[in-house]
């Protein structure tokens, strides 16, 4: 489902003392199937944003596009059940969300909610269960009596069992340690890649926003500061101070590489050991 938002402006508490414009004459577009990571300080309108893209708020102004459902001021959408199916939220920290007293209950009470057959919500729970590395032998027992990752991809996987098409992640890796954060990451991009979907990751990690984006929009208190390739942006590291950004550990490792040796090595995704060969075989060249 390709997103996007025409000149899109929200207010919250309208002509009250309490007034504040979250997003101002917001423009972009999020193509289906990509991966696209919206990236900004806090207070820069990405909890808003994120907030448009399954009906739970409508522009003050302008309009959002999310496949055939628009969404504006002075139309109310009517399908906007069917718009959440479609369009499935991993908020921050999901695992508070957990309620029901066995793990199939909880991944399955979604799509048991949305009239989904039985049999249907049993193959779903198991499905997606699987794709988030959660086995079998766990489904019967209490969400609560779970680790906290494990919590964590149950509540995800609630989310999947609605089978969206769009799947929007708002600082999905928040409290989880490196190796988790990694884990969880490579699990998403997998689950994108596997099931076509267009993925929005909302994050502060500049990291996450270069590994794994094909696209990035930066934004900058309510308005889009810069969008682009990452590669071509989360480099531009002048303009991100700006906006009280860092570009990724790897970029700022590169640039003192180049200031250090005068030798360019451009950044095209590649891994910490690719990374590592390319830069030893720079030095030697160097210094033969």
């Amino acid at each position: 489902m390709d997103i996007t938002f025409n000149d899109v402006t929200y207010i919250y508490q309208p002509k009250t003392p309490f007034e504040h414009t979250a997003i101002q004459q917001l423009s972009f577009t999020i193509p289906s199937g990509s991966f696209v990571a919206i990236v900004g300080h806090t207070g820069s309108g990405k909890s808003t944003v994120i907030q448009h893209l399954n009906g739970l708020i409508r522009p003050t102004k302008g309009e959002v596009v999310i496949g055939n459902f628009r969404l504006s001021a002075d139309k109310k959408q009517k399908a906007i059940k069917e718009l959440r199916k479609r369009v499935g939220v991993v908020f921050q920290y999901p695992e508070h969300q957990l309620f029901e007293e066995t793990v199939a209950k909880d991944i399955g009470f979604g799509p048991k909610n949305f009239g989904v057959s039985e049999r249907e919500v049993e193959r779903r729970v198991y499905e997606t269960a699987e794709a988030v590395n959660i086995s079998r032998d766990l489904l019967q027992r209490s969400p609560f009596d779970l680790s906290g990752g494990q919590m964590r991809r149950v509540a995800i996987a609630g989310v999947l069992a609605m089978n969206p098409e769009v799947l929007v992640l708002d600082e999905p890796t928040a409290s989880l340690d490196p190796k988790g954060q990694k884990q969880m990451m490579d699990m998403f991009y997998q689950l994108h890649r596997e099931k076509q979907l267009t993925t929005v990751l909302v994050t502060h990690s500049m990291e996450d926003a270069l590994q794994y984006a094909d696209h990035v929009i930066i934004l900058d208190h309510g308005t889009k500061y810069m969008e682009g390739k990452p590669n071509e942006v989360l480099v531009k590291q002048e303009q991100l101070k700006k906006v009280q950004l860092d570009v990724p550990e790897i970029i700022a490792f590169l640039q003192k590489l180049e200031r250090l040796f005068g030798v360019s090595l451009p950044y095209n995704g590649q891994t910490i050991e690719e990374l590592a060969s390319d830069v030893a075989l720079l030095v030697r060249g160097k210094q033969a």
